[in-house]
């Protein structure tokens, strides 16, 4: 005859083991996944939204200037213009001197030549439009300059090509608002080199063949402002 259990036993005597309720076993369960997917999400998020840049200036008034009105977008784009070859520039000459293929040194003189030149061009429009513009990188800018100088070989050249590719995505969109919004001639003028610069550059970029293009930073769209779309973060990097 089977001998009759105690409370808190099973058969043969050994001791029952408690158990959670099923409600309760099941929500750790779902917190378990949560916290998984978290944890995988993160760093892809982190690493494309690190190549967005925050506006540079929240001042929305419209001044009018020889060459027609200038907008909050229109003087935004200017200083952007200016920033991008203030750390553009030393990215490019990093690549000619530490890129490990033909393809990362083109896309680093193309950088160099391209924002000498748009440099110039923006130096001449801030002038014509009296704007102040900045003289050295934002320090996010830096930071990025900081990552490509402690990289060396391939991982040299494939934060090189991703970084710059993702900054030049953000802002083409930009340049394409510009354009065709602005209504003062010299920010219209300055908007068309910039976007034959742009282009030329995303082509040499994915030219490499490094361009992640999933881990790409969607274009952002700016808010609407008076008379023109006031400039949001684009870029990753800054233009």
């Amino acid at each position: 005859m089977r001998k009759k259990n105690r409370p808190g036993t099973a058969g043969y005597g050994l001791p029952v083991v408690s158990r959670l309720p099923r409600s309760f076993a099941t929500l750790l369960i779902i917190v378990a996944m949560v916290l998984t997917a978290a944890a995988l999400v993160y760093p892809v998020t982190k690493s494309v939204g690190a190549y967005r840049s925050a506006p540079v200036s929240d001042d929305q008034t419209v001044v009018q200037t020889p060459t027609g009105p200038l907008t909050a977008l229109d003087r935004d784009f200017v200083k952007r213009v200016r920033l991008a070859g203030l750390w553009e520039i030393p990215a490019g000459r990093m690549a000619l001197e530490k890129g490990t293929s033909a393809e990362v040194r083109t896309a680093g003189q193309h950088l160099v030549q391209g924002h000498t030149d748009l440099d110039k061009a923006v130096l001449t429009a801030a002038r014509i439009l009296s704007l102040d513009v900045p003289t050295e990188p934002s320090a996010q800018q830096q930071g990025w300059l900081r990552q490509l100088d402690a990289a060396q070989g391939g991982e040299f050249d494939e934060l090189f090509a991703n970084i710059l590719r993702s900054a030049h995505g953000q802002v083409f969109a930009v340049v394409a608002q510009v354009r065709a919004g602005t209504q003062n001639s010299t920010v219209r003028e300055l908007a068309n080199t910039a976007n034959s610069t742009v282009l030329d550059h995303m082509n040499v970029l994915e030219d490499t063949r490094l361009v992640k293009f999933d881990k790409l930073a969607a274009p952002s769209a700016a808010p609407a402002a008076p008379s023109a779309s006031s400039l949001s973060a684009p870029p990753g990097p800054t233009r």
